[in-house]
């Protein structure tokens, strides 16, 4: 299965993701921090937007253990996926991995990590290779 790569999605966002940088915009006028990547403010409608790097720690907010799936997540089973409030304020959906799914839950503290890069030739595409977040217990 390779990373996605998703048509018009955000390409700064990705490139980050692709160096192990989970980014997040913030609007200037209103300092909201703004989860999903775009190019406006979703509560002021502003469009002077700065982007940093998120610190990686989070809590978990809620969460659903995956027991049974379909295709190529079947042989995957279980799994977590879960909504984490970042440090900086978004809340985004992700995976809880790196631990039994039985030991998550709410509150619970995690960090951010990236999937390992997929070992393509530069050559191959001009696409980017994203790398997908996800998250385990912090230690």
């Amino acid at each position: 299965m390779s990373g996605p790569r998703p048509p018009g999605a955000d390409e700064i966002f990705w490139a980050a993701a692709a160096e192990g940088r989970l980014l997040l915009s913030r609007c200037t006028p209103c300092a909201t921090v703004i989860w999903y990547p775009r190019p406006f403010c979703p509560d002021c409608g502003g469009r002077d937007i700065t982007r940093f790097t998120a610190s990686g720690e989070a809590t978990v907010y809620s969460y659903t253990v995956v027991r049974k799936a379909r295709g190529e997540y079947r042989d995957l089973t279980p799994y977590v996926v879960a909504y984490v409030e970042l440090a900086e304020g978004p809340r985004i959906l992700t995976n809880i991995i790196e631990c039994d799914p039985a030991d998550v839950h709410i509150g619970q503290p995690v960090t951010l990590l990236f999937d390992p890069p997929e070992d393509t030739a530069p050559e191959a595409d001009d696409n980017v290779r994203a790398r997908l977040y996800r998250f385990r217990p912090r230690l």
